[in-house]
């Protein structure tokens, strides 16, 4: 409770001198007593997005165009939105990009390129957004241009694959599942989303293709989500080139 009455050491000191104006402050107590001067613990200069700045090359065939800026709202917030749309378009398919109000689009059409730019590089939130959008626009453009893969191995004694159809289980008209077989009593279906295409090379591989990449690693993850790889005996779903560490026995 005393120390509630007592004054900070900048207060107490402040205090001091204003009731004695004559008496003159030690050496070694004038740094203490300088409370407006600054400390730089930085002398570098700020640089932008290392990412941001980068040029992306826009292969044959594919077309990018901005949308004005559009108002939406979000569940969890009450304060609107404001973005704008990237479309992408090429000979694979479209993709939509929706990214902030502040980010910019300027095309090369001779040299085939495109620079993304924020307004203010120095604001911490725009510089962060700046190389998020650039990453996202680069799998975009890949992925209308070239598509996305990812390779689903199965290891296990039994483990098998296989794409079918279940006509009553279908949330679209047409879609596949992929049927697992992980050591369950029952066999694993997960529904196969709109834009990607499943197909079983072997029954313990799986390849995944499609425009979207974010859609694919998220299908991925679903599926090895039924058998993570475990670190003793090494089965399980891995994912293109995952690899785990394994581990000895616990012998008592």
């Amino acid at each position: 409770m005393a120390s509630r009455f007592v004054p900070a050491k900048g207060k107490a000191l402040g205090h001091a001198l204003r009731m004695n104006p004559q008496v003159a402050l030690p050496g070694f107590l004038l740094p203490a007593w300088q409370t407006s001067a600054q400390r730089h613990f930085s002398t570098t200069t700020k640089r932008p997005s290392k990412l941001g700045r980068t040029l992306i090359s826009i292969p044959p065939g594919v077309e990018l165009s901005m949308s004005d800026l559009k108002t939406s709202k979000v569940a969890t917030s009450y304060k609107p939105t404001v973005k704008k749309t990237i479309t992408v378009k090429g000979p694979l398919g479209s993709l939509e990009l929706d990214v902030p109000e502040f980010v910019t689009l300027q095309q090369d059409l001779e040299n085939k390129t495109v620079l993304l730019g924020v307004e203010d590089a120095n604001v911490k939130h725009q510089k962060e957004m700046w190389g998020t959008s650039w990453s996202y626009l680069t799998n975009y453009v890949m992925g209308v241009s070239e598509g996305h893969t990812a390779i689903l191995r199965l290891v296990g004694v039994g483990y098998r694959a296989s794409v079918e159809r279940r006509g009553a289980k279908e949330q679209y008209p047409g879609q596949k599942f992929l049927c697992l077989k992980l050591g369950f009593t029952h066999p694993v279906e997960e529904g196969i989303p709109q834009g990607v295409t499943v197909t079983t090379p072997s029954p313990t591989r799986i390849l995944l293709e499609g425009t979207d990449r974010e859609v694919i690693m998220s299908f991925a993850g679903r599926v090895r989500q039924w058998r993570p790889p475990e670190p003793y005996k090494g089965k399980g779903v891995f994912i293109n080139d995952q690899t785990i560490k394994l581990k000895q026995k616990k012998i008592k």
